[in-house]
């Protein structure tokens, strides 16, 4: 069993940071503590510096007990940076971004990977497309309505027409961030310049993420050090480490096991661009390392993830012979024979059906599942697997054969399968 965990975890494009996070995981533990039938203690959240938050979790069950080390590699200044910018500026680089993508057959390429991924993305752009359109549409009324119908002058109406413009695109921003439309649009340009190799403010959080994970394997004080990314931190864990193994080429051959979780990845769609190469070449290091377990997780009922998809292939890397990951873990599951049928389990089987028809059009709450608890018992958990006593390997091996480990009272009866 496993008593002492690492964790590294790299969140998506999201400014909530440290303080944000903690407190999801404390809602989350205290739900999954009644699910499975244990305790949980939780420490203060520390921040350790600009790059670095931490904070503590002891699990205990009957015969069991676990201590995790939650390390949060924190980028939201970045995120916060990047947003920040002057509008006009961000709304520039989003149509360069989509008219570069549609020129270079990205687009065409996420569909074919992912109609529903390649949907979202549309509907985001066009979102974009449409805010711009009818601010401009608006000035452009008011321009010939005051020179045409009220004889102004040409000049006048057109600074009156640019001023409507501007006033209708400011009221309606706080719709256009509301709708995610521009946080996305402004995480993408900036994800093709990381693609291809370029300078961006990503290198800190991976250099950060290469060191820490560097320092917990040589530290050999836990089990197994786990390496979570989710959504847009899932194209940085890659290069966390591709650049570790530049730091310490032994890393995982000796001291505790690496794992590398990748939760709804948008790394593919990083990937099919012709000119990420920076993105292909990590990806292909990690698949043919034998000292790193890389876990792929995909569920069908993510719009914003690439499911049921080769995540090297796919993205036209050949690993060749050596290939030896990633895992891909497809969260629909089977719970076995039933009337000479099998049922299928998804992410609303983890559910109730209450909670789960009020978040199946929010693309972003279904997109979060993968970091919270569940609703009942499944193989699938996030709690469970960054502090539950069990190896992530060995949940995403066996799936429902460890969920049925697991007694009604918490107690975990991993000692009667070794025996057998």
């Amino acid at each position: 069993m496993i008593t002492r965990r690492r964790l590294i975890y790299v969140h998506g494009y999201d400014p909530m940071g440290p303080s944000g996070y903690y407190g999801l995981f404390g809602s989350q533990i205290r739900k999954a503590t009644s699910v499975w039938g244990m305790t949980a203690d939780v420490g203060p959240l520390t921040l350790e510096s600009r790059d670095i938050a931490s904070w503590t979790v002891t699990c205990r069950g009957p015969n069991w007990q676990v201590s995790t080390q939650y390390d949060f590699i924190r980028w939201e200044n970045i995120i916060s940076k990047y947003t920040g910018q002057p509008i006009v500026r961000q709304i520039l680089r989003a149509m360069a971004w989509m008219v570069d993508d549609l020129l270079t057959g990205t687009t065409a390429r996420t569909f074919r990977a992912s109609w529903k991924f390649g949907v979202h993305h549309l509907v985001l752009q066009l979102l974009m497309v449409g805010w711009v359109a009818i601010s401009l549409a608006a000035g452009i009324f008011i321009e010939w309505a005051l020179r045409r119908g009220l004889d102004w002058h040409p000049v006048v109406a057109l600074v009156a027409g640019a001023i409507q413009s501007i006033v209708v695109l400011v009221a309606l921003r706080p719709l256009a961030e509301r709708w995610f439309v521009i946080r996305i649009n402004n995480h993408w340009p900036f994800l093709r310049e990381f693609g291809r190799g370029e300078a961006t403010d990503f290198d800190r959080p991976i250099e950060v993420g290469a060191q820490r994970l560097k320092q917990a394997a040589a530290a050999n004080d836990a089990d197994e050090i786990v390496l979570v990314g989710h959504s847009g931190g899932a194209p940085l864990v890659p290069c966390i480490v591709k650049r570790a193994l530049e730091l310490d080429p032994e890393l995982g051959r000796r001291g505790p096991r690496v794992v590398v979780m990748t939760l709804g990845s948008i790394t593919p769609c990083v990937a099919f661009h012709p000119s990420a190469h920076r993105m292909r070449e990590a990806v292909k290091r990690i698949a043919v390392e034998p000292s790193i377990a890389w876990i792929e997780c995909q569920s069908h009922m993510d719009a914003m993830n690439f499911w049921n998809f080769d995540p090297v292939t796919g993205i036209g890397v050949d690993a060749g012979a050596q290939r030896c990951n990633p895992l891909v873990w497809k969260v629909r599951f089977y719970d076995g024979p039933s009337h000479g049928s099998y049922r299928k389990l998804r992410f609303r089987d983890m559910l109730s059906h209450d909670f789960f028809m009020l978040i199946r059009l929010s693309f972003f709450r279904v997109h979060f599942r993968y970091i919270m608890a569940n609703d009942g018992r499944s193989p699938y958990d996030y709690v469970m697997l960054v502090c539950g006593p069990v190896p992530v390997e060995d949940w995403a091996k066996r799936k429902r054969g460890v969920n049925a480990e697991f007694a009604i009272d918490g107690t975990y009866r991993a000692t009667r399968r070794v025996a057998a």
